[in-house]
C-alpha cells in the first residue's frame, strides 16, 4: 500500500498531536515548498532520507510506438531523487 498525503497527515496528527486541519495545513505547506523549490530549479535535500534534483533533458530522436514513425522529443527538465546512504541501509536491512 502506497504512503498518501492523507496518511501522513494522520500520522503528524496523532505523532504530533496536531487537529486534523493543521496536520492536513501543516501536510499541504510542506509539499509545496518543496514543489516550488523543484520548479524554481533548486534541489530539495531532506538529510538522512535523500536529494530531489531537477535535471535538463536535451531535445532528442524518439519514435512513436504506434506508427513507427520518427519524432523529435522536445527539450524538458525532469525531477530525479538520490536516496541517502541511511535510507538505502534502512531499506536494505527490512
Amino acid at each position: 500500500m502506497a504512503l498518501t498525503k492523507q496518511n501522513i497527515a494522520e500520522r503528524i496528527r496523532h505523532q504530533l498531536g496536531f487537529t486534523g486541519n493543521q496536520a492536513v495545513d501543516t501536510t499541504e505547506i510542506l509539499l509545496e515548498l518543496i514543489k516550488s523549490s523543484l520548479e524554481a530549479g533548486e534541489d530539495v535535500l531532506v538529510s538522512g532520507f535523500g536529494k530531489f534534483c531537477v535535471k535538463e533533458k536535451a531535445e532528442r530522436k524518439g519514435r512513436n510506438p504506434a506508427t513507427g514513425e520518427d519524432a523529435m522529443l522536445p527539450a524538458r527538465r525532469v525531477v530525479t531523487f538520490k536516496c541517502s546512504g541511511k535510507l538505502r541501509e534502512r531499506v536494505n536491512t527490512r
